[in-house]
């Protein structure tokens, strides 16, 4: 008897009790999430808590002070590396109103070549939905949140994600989402590890992701 042959054999002793017709249909099973029952506030409070789970930085701001959020955060990643003012990768449609003076901007667009993407410190885009029970941000590369490229290249992306566009988990994100759209999951900063477990960031995306929770000014 071959192995293959004494294999096989074994397969079917396994499977004797095994009915041969069909199963019976799925059942639905309803099962409550009291996440979707959750205030608004607090889906928010939990999107921000598992954002920063991932190691990325979660800052709340209004309307008003987008533009100064931002600024802020240039200034900072600008200080940690010792340079000057940065230049920032702005996609096509991303709020003017958003954007701090004294910035340097580079307007991206199917023209802009890959390697003017690395010459960038960072990039600003908005986002299509922010999922509160994985901390997970989703892109649909819609107006304001740039092509897959701008998202990848830069060492740092900012993302501007509205309090009325988190979600709680991932059925009503994808309920949400165009099927038909193309789509960037992201979950925290760019990471991985070796085989000993040893984590490096920003081998195949940003290494900083900092996200601005943007409210309606009172």
């Amino acid at each position: 008897m071959t192995a293959r042959t004494q294999i096989l054999e074994r397969a079917r002793r396994a499977l004797s009790d095994v009915a041969t017709r069909d199963p019976a249909a799925d059942v639905p099973i309803d099962r409550p999430d009291q996440r979707r029952d959750l205030p608004r506030e607090d889906l928010v409070d939990l999107f921000a808590e598992q954002v920063a789970d991932y190691r990325a930085f979660v800052e709340r701001t209004t309307e008003a002070s987008v533009a100064g959020a931002i600024a802020q955060v240039l200034r900072s990643r600008s200080a940690q590396a010792g340079t000057g003012a940065s230049r920032i990768l702005v996609p096509p449609g991303f709020p003017a109103a958003y954007l701090p003076d004294g910035t340097g901007i580079v307007a991206d667009g199917p023209g802009v070549p890959i390697v003017e993407l690395d010459h960038c410190a960072g990039v600003v885009t908005t986002a299509a939905i922010g999922i509160a029970e994985t901390g997970t941000i989703v892109l649909d590369h819609g107006p304001g949140q740039g092509r897959r490229a701008a998202t990848l290249v830069p060492d740092l992306h900012v993302c501007l994600v509205r309090v009325e566009q988190v979600v709680a988990g991932l059925p009503e994100a994808v309920s949400a989402l165009d099927p038909r759209r193309p789509q960037t999951w992201i979950s925290g900063p760019s990471a991985t590890s070796d085989i000993e477990l040893d984590r490096v960031e920003g081998v195949h995306g940003p290494r900083t992701l900092h996200v601005l929770i943007i409210s309606p000014d009172d």
